[in-house]
């Protein structure tokens, strides 16, 4: 699963340049490094759990400082384009929707391959045309379920949510999340023409409306309705179901027969970064096996590092699914058609399927 080097070139269109303007300058590399401070722009989730597997130990490797600002991705996003890409920020963390919104504003540079070595060592899937900078982490699509009224059979097919025996019993993300645009998009892969078939998802979900007791606009919903007893089965990125299991909750999570998706967290370099060497020595640390280990140890992130190692917490949920997601039917999204499309699906989604 290692990169190709050819597949690097999208990442390296200044390579040539920066060599030149680093040799004619004859700076020190090292001694530069020590004098910077790094500005990352971090998820607040997770973020204490980031810092101690993957912030410090960068600290100490490269003398580095690093100052996180954290804050939601609609958030951190919005001040990045009002500050025509220069808010301060070196290197942001971005779900991958609103990572492909900020490139639909090119708001973000791209990424050196010869400044980032470990690109060459990460998984195919975590590096595409239409991102400036790589996945370092991702999440899997699929149903979390309890496990007393639903078997894990029902719970992988997408028929469930039609099944009356469970009518009232049952949660559907709403579109608006991550989780929900998943969810369509498996629903519409399913039951349409192709993984984009808006028409076919909101005509099988609108018709599951009357069995659907909440639709939500978070995980942390999902889990508490599960918990309390409330709903027997949702569809939800497989890390809300980690502490939960940890915790012996009579939960289990499953991947679906059918329309496999996943979401990825990506790492990026905002156009009008100042410390553009720092960013790129964090994100090579960042798809380093040393710290995609500890960050799936530490956060739960899986890692898009093969040589990573992967947690029994991790496992204990999705399987060997994390040796090879795309092997194992999971996909990415084809964020331009999405984000093209976003503001109209999210209307329709309203009226067609959750105020139903």
């Amino acid at each position: 699963m290692s990169l190709p080097r050819n597949r690097a070139a999208k990442f390296s269109v200044a390579a040539v340049a920066a060599a030149l303007l680093l040799s004619g300058c004859g700076s020190d590399s090292s001694s530069d490094a020590e004098s910077k401070t790094l500005v990352l722009s971090a998820f607040p989730f997770g973020a204490e759990a980031f810092e101690e597997a993957v912030v410090k130990p960068f600290e100490e490797k490269t003398g580095i400082t690093v100052e996180i600002e954290t804050g939601s991705n609609a958030d951190r996003l919005s001040s990045l384009e009002l500050a025509g890409g220069d808010s301060g920020v070196d290197v942001m963390l971005m779900s991958d929707f609103y990572a492909a919104m900020g490139e639909e504003k090119d708001l973000f540079q791209d990424v050196n391959a010869e400044k980032v070595p470990n690109l060459e060592n990460i998984a195919d899937f975590a590096v595409s045309d239409d991102f400036s900078g790589p996945s370092y982490s991702y999440q899997l699509n699929g149903v979390l379920y309890r496990t007393g009224d639903v078997s894990a059979e029902e719970a992988a097919s997408w028929d469930l949510y039609g099944n009356a025996d469970y009518a009232g019993r049952m949660a559907f993300p709403d579109i608006s999340t991550t989780g929900g645009q998943l969810s369509v998009t498996g629903v519409a892969d399913t039951y349409g023409q192709d993984p984009y078939d808006i028409d076919a998802a909101l005509e099988a979900i609108g018709g599951w409306s009357p069995n659907i007791l909440k639709f939500v606009s978070s995980s942390t919903e999902i889990t508490n309705l599960l918990v309390q007893g409330e709903i027997v089965a949702s569809p939800t990125l497989n890390g809300f179901a980690t502490d939960l299991i940890e915790n012996g909750e009579p939960v289990a999570w499953t991947a679906t027969d059918e329309g496999r998706y996943m979401a990825t967290n990506r790492v990026l370099i905002p156009s009008g970064a100042k410390n553009v060497d720092a960013a790129h020595e964090f994100i090579d640390y960042l798809l380093s096996a040393e710290a995609q280990t500890a960050s799936a140890e530490l956060v739960g992130d899986l890692p898009v590092n093969p040589e990573a190692t992967v947690p029994d917490s991790l496992t204990a949920v999705v399987g060997d699914i994390a040796e090879d997601p795309i092997a194992a039917g999971f996909s990415t999204l084809d964020f331009p058609t999405i984000v093209a499309n976003y503001d109209t699906w999210v209307d329709r989604f309203a009226r067609e399927a959750s105020s139903k």
